[in-house]
């Protein structure tokens, strides 16, 4: 016992750990205060929608933070797999009647068809750098968005049913599952919170091995110096498209997890100001830092609307913090700060183990 506690907490691990036991311990809290006192609708409905821009914000810090690439795209994505997991759940739904089966299949679906989407988009995509790729994969975006706001999908007796940019379907006893710039509408609602957790405790597992792995030393190697890594005899365009895939597929299972929580869902919810947003989480939590991530996160989307109540001066408010902490975390006075504590604290623990 001693010796696991010792490899949980050694510094090659710690982060890991810390992760995990972050997520653990709010789910816990979260799971008890829900059932122990009664808590607002406003509340709990924000649980699943923060799991799923948690997964988001971690697959882009991927690409960011890690790949050292700039995406303005990931609301693509995440749009992409939406969209599959509601067309998905909708064609089983009359088959597989368990919730969690359907949930599970939706997702994984999602997951697939974004990751197959990043592979194709990485192609011409990945051959740029700097501002030249934040502009094509932020065209990326617009594109799917405008495509999926053009598809009308159903089925009925008659099999499956399809029509693009105008509306010509006529289904016999059937159902659409897209209807245009309507989106999805009327769609089952079987996400929960315990489901966003266990995915943001795959997408934790995921990156943290990619970044352990030989894989992940190529990535950041590429990063911190391109002309270094090619040297060595590293294929750039490989580990670039690696980061890309795994970074789409995981914002697809977000958007499939976050689609199945809402009944109606349209496709400009995913546009340029969601991946700005996702972003701005990313940026705000730290390039690389996954547990800055996950905080950042969760506090920047509960705070606009905790603080929905003072309306005209709630975005005002939303400024001023992220100004004023970007500010502070920026200090050098502080990092150091806040690295002496945590040295402190993590030299302790190890002294009892």
């Amino acid at each position: 016992m001693k010796n696991i506690l010792t490899n949980l907490f050694n510094k090659k691990n710690r982060g890991r750990t810390l992760s995990f036991i972050i997520v653990i311990l709010a789910y816990a809290g979260i799971e008890i205060l829900t059932h122990s006192v009664r808590v607002s609708r406003l509340f709990t409905s924000l649980l699943v929608p923060t799991c799923c821009y948690i997964v988001l914000a971690l697959s882009l810090n991927l690409v960011v933070g890690f790949s050292g690439e700039l995406s303005l795209g990931h609301a693509g994505f995440m749009a992409i797999g939406a969209f599959t997991a509601v067309c998905v759940s909708g064609l089983i739904g009359s088959v597989i009647v368990n919730d969690i089966l359907r949930l599970i299949i939706s997702i994984i679906a999602g997951c697939v068809v974004s990751g197959i989407f990043g592979l194709i988009i990485s192609v011409p995509v990945l051959k740029l750098s700097g501002d030249y790729l934040a502009i094509v994969t932020l065209a990326f975006g617009q594109i799917i968005k405008s495509l999926i706001n053009n598809i009308f999908f159903g089925y009925d007796a008659n099999g499956l049913q399809f029509s693009f940019v105008n509306n010509s379907l006529e289904l016999q006893n059937g159902k659409m599952l897209l209807s245009g710039p309507m989106g999805a509408t009327d769609t089952a609602k079987i996400s929960n919170f315990t489901a966003g957790i266990i995915l943001i405790l795959i997408t934790l597992y995921v990156i943290y091995s990619l970044i352990d792995s030989k894989y992940g030393r190529t990535i950041m190697a590429a990063r911190d110096n391109r002309i270094a890594a090619e040297s060595i005899g590293v294929n750039i365009s490989k580990t670039k498209t690696l980061a890309f895939v795994i970074s789409a597929s995981l914002a697809g299972a977000a958007g499939a997890l976050y689609a199945l929580n809402y009944s109606t869902l349209q496709p400009s919810k995913f546009d340029f100001n969601t991946s700005i947003l996702v972003l701005v989480y990313v940026v705000f939590g730290g390039l690389g830092n996954i547990n800055g991530t996950m905080i950042s996160t969760t506090v920047l989307y509960i705070l606009p609307e905790l603080l929905r109540s003072l309306r005209d001066y709630r975005m005002l408010i939303y400024a001023v913090v992220l100004i004023v902490v970007m500010q502070v975390t920026n200090s050098a006075r502080v990092r150091e700060l806040v690295n002496r504590i945590s040295s402190k604290v993590f030299k302790k623990r190890e002294v009892r183990l």
